[in-house]
């Protein structure tokens, strides 16, 4: 990025009401509060949104006043890489990374996915996510995803209920594709006992049965359904690890740092011989764009966040057929705005 002029930034919290309480493993979600970021060069602009990561209290506080302690910085011109240095993995840097891709996007007049080397963007298959909730609420909200063609459960770590939660959800849904997210809710034990019911329910992904740094408890275990790591993996520099215990990373843009971070999540993980998963921290379609990027790379996707919102923002991305589409007018450089 040029240095000959200064670059405008804006950086505000949004507070984004949800249309009822999300609940998972240890945490329920009221509302979703985020970062957005706006960086100017003359007529062009970049936008980023970043929602944080609430279990290391990445908090809009913080991200915002880790930006602003950087303003000197960033308003001098940064590139993406430099970026990789000033700020560490978390919400402050994805929203000032995504803003970055925007507005290369933008001065280059080339849509993201180009800058990105994607070929041409496809409608992506989702899940739909259901938070944990008594059975019989659960398989309600999953009849409810009528055009759903995959879900996920949030599973609360509570063997018997959580048992009972998958199997009506199965029997409520016998055609979608069906993953459950313990969010660390489970122990060795308990997990144990979980998996031969996840294999009678036709389970195709478990997310993060164990405690951030007690991946030791998974050595030995079956992996006949696919184990993916979430909370384990926040950046980079630690893919290496997972590889044996993990066979799917999940990346989530606000835990990696930015779109930068988690492309090259992607390929260190393929290289390691694990698929790789793109997720969401629940946001509005300025978030879910730049995580439609890297999903193009990814074997199962989850971005169904502004579905749980009151309100998107427009242009926004559209759900049909259980697929999540993107127009370029969502984010980044569009032709056809620009005709």
């Amino acid at each position: 990025m040029s240095t000959q002029s200064r670059i405008g930034l804006e950086v505000h919290n949004e507070n984004l009401p949800l249309k009822a309480p999300f609940r998972i493993s240890g945490y329920t979600f009221h509302d979703s509060p985020v970062t957005l970021v706006t960086l100017r060069d003359a007529s062009v602009e970049g936008r980023g949104e970043a929602a944080g990561v609430y279990y290391l209290n990445d908090t809009t506080d913080r991200m915002l006043a880790a930006i602003e302690a950087h303003r000197d910085a960033i308003e001098r011109g940064l590139t993406r890489e430099d970026l990789r240095s000033l700020l560490p993995s978390g919400g402050a840097r994805n929203a000032l990374d995504c803003a970055l891709w925007e507005l290369e996007s933008r001065r280059a007049r080339m849509p993201v996915w180009q800058l990105a080397g994607v070929e041409t963007p496809r409608p992506l298959l989702t899940t739909f996510t259901v938070s944990a909730n008594e059975p019989a609420a659960m398989v309600e909200v999953a009849r409810s995803y009528a055009g759903a063609r995959a879900i996920k459960l949030k599973l609360t770590g509570d063997l018997a209920a959580d048992i009972e939660r998958v199997h009506r959800v199965r029997a409520a849904r016998p055609e979608v594709w069906l993953g459950v997210d313990a969010n660390q809710g489970y122990k060795r034990d308990t997990l144990d006992r979980l998996l031969p019911e996840l294999k009678k329910a036709r389970v195709s992904l478990l997310e993060q049965p164990c405690q951030r740094g007690e991946e030791a408890e998974l050595d030995g275990i079956d992996h006949t359904i696919p184990i993916a790591a979430d909370e384990s993996v926040l950046g980079l520099d630690e893919v290496e690890a997972l590889a044996g215990r993990f066979d799917v990373v999940n990346i989530k843009l606000d835990k990696c740092g930015g779109l930068t971070e988690g492309l090259l999540i992607g390929a260190r993980a393929r290289a390691l011989g694990m698929k790789v998963m793109v997720g969401n921290m629940i946001g509005t379609s300025l978030a879910m764009a730049p995580a439609f990027i890297l999903g193009q790379h990814c074997d199962v996707v989850d971005l169904d966040g502004p579905i749980f919102l009151q309100q998107d923002r427009s242009p926004g991305v559209v759900y049909r057929d259980g697929l999540i589409h993107c127009d370029d007018l969502v984010w980044g450089y569009a032709r056809r705005a620009a005709a």
